[in-house]
């Protein structure tokens, strides 16, 4: 029964950390709130690859990691912008703050419900996942001296759409734990906790990195497929002109 459970506890670590970001944003800490998003991420990643390794994945389970990554993932990132960028009057519509605020946990909802219910391509998810938006969020938030609020603004809308969308993004989960090295998992988590505390703004800024390179290649993959599809209709457009051609050739 312990063992079924221990699943659960990383998830529920997730949800923790999450709700505790949102302390820490409201009370000034972003550096610190945004990490913790991040080291909520590695939980995240965690509790399902432990579950296949102890053989305790459950519907219950599925469903308190969904509920756990709106939080975590989907609220705590756009309360971090909220405060840090969007909650000047002066600068922006307090009530157009608080739609583009709001977009963003609801699409990442959205994007949870039907990652629940629909099936999804082997090797793929289909839209962007809700912890790799709510990483990007929760990073680039810190850039808020260097970057324009209106860039930050449409950045917020861009993630919201790119989580509902239907563009193929890598997924990694099926890289599993070996049961054996479950008991590391615990050491792993303290680790990244005390490398959080000790530089959270600086790991925060590195980690935007990789997960902004994440967002943009699903989006770079789907214009690539775009361009494709429109090149092969040209040149079916222009094959079936050839053809229609040489038909009316035949004809006289």
């Amino acid at each position: 029964m312990l063992t079924k459970s221990i699943p659960s506890l990383f998830t529920v670590g997730n949800l923790f950390l999450g709700v505790l970001s949102i302390i820490l944003a409201f009370s000034g800490e972003h550096g610190v709130a945004a990490v913790l998003v991040i080291v909520a991420m590695l939980l995240d990643g965690l509790d399902g690859r432990v579950a296949r390794a102890l053989n305790a994945q459950s519907e219950f389970g599925k469903e308190l990691d969904s509920l756990s990554d709106v939080i975590s993932f989907g609220v705590a990132p756009a309360f971090i912008m909220y405060v840090v960028a969007f909650n000047d009057p002066t600068v922006i519509s307090p009530a157009f703050a608080w739609i583009v605020t709001a977009i963003f946990p609801i699409c990442g909802a959205l994007r949870l419900a039907r990652f629940n219910v629909v099936a999804g391509t082997p090797g793929y998810f289909i839209g962007l996942p809700i912890p790799a938006a709510g990483g990007v969020l929760c990073t680039l938030a810190l850039f808020v001296n260097d970057i324009n609020v209106y860039v930050l603004l449409v950045s917020t809308v861009l993630l919201s759409y790119l989580m509902v969308s239907t563009v193929k993004y890598p997924n990694f989960k099926k890289a599993g734990i070996p049961k054996a090295a479950i008991w590391i998992t615990p050491i792993i988590v303290a680790a990244a906790i005390l490398i959080a505390i000790k530089w959270p703004e600086s790991i925060s800024k590195m980690i935007f990195v990789p997960l902004l390179g994440y967002a943009l290649y699903g989006l770079k993959k789907n214009v690539d497929g775009y361009f494709i599809r429109l090149r092969n209709l040209r040149r079916k457009n222009k094959r079936r002109g050839v053809d229609d051609n040489n038909s009316v050739k035949s004809d006289v």
